[in-house]
């Protein structure tokens, strides 16, 4: 009855436009464009697997099974037990040997090489997202030996989104655990190599777990439902990024393995040791996450427990694997926001970015109508992004659920996990797309098990050497090539040609302009340099973000440039703003800047100043984060109009570049002048 529900859930979740259809706030654009791709790529495949079947149907009479040709279903296919748990134990392929430790070991090698590829070519080695941009500079001062480091003033030249630069030491806002994962590819010179280093770990733990998980399925089935998860796009997109996520899904793997290793009978007590281990790292890295599959996890040892001495011992270990590197990340935080249960997110962006309902960081009214249409979004993405098929992926794990019989302990577990990651999330107000619906991606083991089951599912109800079996695979495997199609002429050039802006090599660039020893001002559109000149200003970047969304351009520059040279700064210049924000149901996206996230009340005519500041931003402007991670003897600072006279005296001696787009395009070259 549980997977039934389970099922159900997913699949209204991935196929109703709920952000559409609930009064929570959020907006699913695409929904009724996904709904008709998805049912006629779901006819297309259906219609090809028909047309098999009739062609391939035997005359009357004739036998069915006369074919010589190998088996099909080749990696999911096989005797299948009556609760699809697995093939019987009669089959020759049933037990685990040596063969699938090495077909285990070679599929992660090869994923390591195919998600180096991905890191390279399609991200270009560099991290994109400022989540990345700051984690690499945080990972950078622990490898220097430093938790923080001195605020550089004026702070305004060199503060960025999720940089705590609020007293009189500086760093990064996310938890140590994310940045101390990449420490030692800095010291390698090779940042980009921990997404696919994670990933590969990823493909053998999963791997261990599978001959756990599924002790009685064909030695087949086994390395299908590998090769589904080293080979999902959501799988290969993230591990070739610098995103968190993939350090966070090898520890909770690893502690998935320990605590299926503690839960055996006569278990060695050490293993509780590592599945502590695994929630503890996880926890330093992505909190919630961790939090999810710990919290069931210790419920399940310390039912155990109940049973005796090595139970016991074993639950024991694990709260002291968990509580080491927890300790540790408390210190961090100790050290850095002086308080060892605040993160630096907390100290930047205040109780809005907390869990729970309420005025949401960004000043989004987060409710729990909003939450389960956030829930909605995330869903219908992982009908995209999971396995990128003509249809929605989810159909095959809603299969796998619908079929499946009773669940093992460990399945009851992974499940519980993921009612609490649904329900963390539920109650967090930011709306988690990068590559995919990221925060469920811890998800991603679980799925991907769930949908080689719904695989094998559908392979059951026909028998090997059918037409209908045949018409069965042809229809799965018109939708592995369309996805194949789609991943090749859609997402990959998506990703590989996206965020242009950030993927600049400011070494490259300084020293293709001869530039060297020298001050570059970073020159940025006029929205970035207003919403730093409020941060400067002692407007918390909660409030800055209000403003710089409920406020047209042009009169937040003419109030704060009129307030600031008054004197007036802090909360108090904050309360003289805030009646700005009456006017923010009439702003529209900027139709005269290039930069759209500047707000525009098209109502209003401009001044002179602000004229010159939509001409400065059509001339041409680029980002200034991906300028912090140079290091090549430059000084790389943020251009403040009418201020380089300061930066003259920070930087006595030095020549002082400014670098620009040549023109509003993203794609406009670079200028150094």
């Amino acid at each position: 009855m549980g997977t039934r529900l389970a099922a159900v859930l997913l699949l209204v979740l991935t196929l109703l436009p709920v952000a559409n259809l609930l009064p929570g706030g959020e907006n699913d654009p695409g929904a009724t464009a996904r709904l008709a791709d998805w049912g006629q790529g779901l006819a297309l495949c259906v219609g090809v697997g028909l047309l098999v079947w009739f062609l391939s149907r035997r005359p009357a009479g004739s036998p069915e099974g006369g074919d010589s040709a190998a088996p099909a279903g080749r990696w999911f296919g096989g005797e299948v037990s009556d609760t699809l748990g697995g093939g019987t134990a009669s089959d020759a392929n049933a037990l685990a040997g040596p063969a699938d430790w090495g077909f285990g070991a070679a599929l992660a090698v090869a994923a390591l090489v195919a998600y180096v590829g991905v890191a390279l070519w399609v991200f270009d080695g560099r991290p994109l997202l400022i989540d990345e941009i700051v984690q690499v500079l945080q990972a950078r001062e622990y490898a220097g030996g430093h938790l923080s480091q001195a605020v550089r003033e004026p702070r305004e030249f060199f503060s960025i989104m999720h940089w705590v630069d609020l007293g009189d030491r500086a760093y990064g806002q996310y938890p140590p655990g994310g940045p101390a994962m990449l420490v030692p590819f800095v010291l390698l010179g090779a940042e980009w190599l921990a997404g696919p280093v994670a990933g590969a770990v990823s493909v053998a733990l999963f791997h261990g777990l599978l001959l756990r998980l599924e002790p009685l399925a064909t030695r087949r089935f086994r390395r299908g439902t590998l090769l589904l998860f080293a080979l999902s796009p959501f799988a290969v997109f993230m591990f070739g990024s610098h995103m968190n996520h993939a350090t966070t899904l090898a520890w909770l793997l690893l502690a998935g393995l320990g605590l299926a290793r503690a839960t055996q009978p006569g278990a060695a007590a050490a293993w509780g040791l590592v599945a502590g281990l695994g929630l503890g790292v996880a926890a330093t890295i992505r909190p919630l996450d961790a939090g999810a599959f710990a919290l069931p996890a210790a419920a399940w040892l310390a039912w155990r427990a109940c049973g005796g001495l090595r139970p016991l011992t074993a639950l024991l270990l694990s709260g002291i694997g968990v509580a080491v590197p927890m300790v540790l990340m408390f210190w961090v935080n100790q050290q850095t926001t002086g308080h060892a249960l605040q993160f630096g997110y907390d100290q930047l962006w205040g109780a809005g970015h907390a869990l729970g309902f309420h005025e949401a960081a960004w000043g989004t009214a987060h409710t729990p109508m909003r939450g389960l249409e956030l829930l909605g979004l995330y869903a219908s993405r992982l009908g995209t992004y999971l396995f990128e098929t003509p249809f929605p992926s989810t159909l095959f794990a809603g299969l796998g659920l619908w079929m499946h019989g009773r669940m093992a302990a460990f399945d009851r577990y992974w499940m519980a996990a993921l009612v609490l990651l649904g329900a963390g999330y539920w109650a967090y107000w930011h709306d988690g797309f990068y590559l995919g619906p990221r925060f469920l991606f811890a998800a991603l083991p679980v799925l991907v098990l769930w949908s080689a089951r719904g695989l094998r599912a559908l392979l059951a109800m026909t028998r090997p050497q059918t037409a209908a079996r045949r018409g069965l695979l042809a229809g799965l495997g018109l939708a592995a090539l369309l996805s194949a199609v789609s991943l090749v002429v859609v997402r990959v050039p998506t990703y590989r040609n996206g965020m242009v802006s950030m993927r600049i090599d400011p070494a490259r660039e300084a020293a293709a302009a001869g530039v060297s020893n020298a001050v570059v001002l970073v020159q940025e559109s006029w929205g970035a340099q207003l919403m730093v000149r409020m941060w400067a200003s002692g407007i918390s970047r909660a409030d800055a973000e209000r403003f710089y969304r409920g406020v047209d351009a042009c009169r937040l520059d003419v109030v704060l440039t009129a307030r600031t040279a008054a004197g007036i700064r802090g909360e108090a210049l904050a309360a003289e703003l805030r009646p700005l924000l009456a006017d923010s149901a009439r702003l529209i996206p900027s139709e005269r800047s290039p930069d759209f996230t500047e707000r525009q009340d098209p109502r209003l005519a401009y001044p002179p100043v602000c004229e010159q500041r939509i001409a400065e931003d059509r001339a041409g402007y680029t980002l200034y984060a991906p300028w912090r991670l140079a290091v090549d003897g430059n000084a790389y600072l943020r251009w403040l109009p009418g201020r380089e006279a300061e930066v003259q005296r920070a930087f006595p001696g030095r020549a002082v570049y400014r670098v620009r787009r040549a023109g509003p395009s993203v794609h406009a070259p670079l200028v150094l002048s």
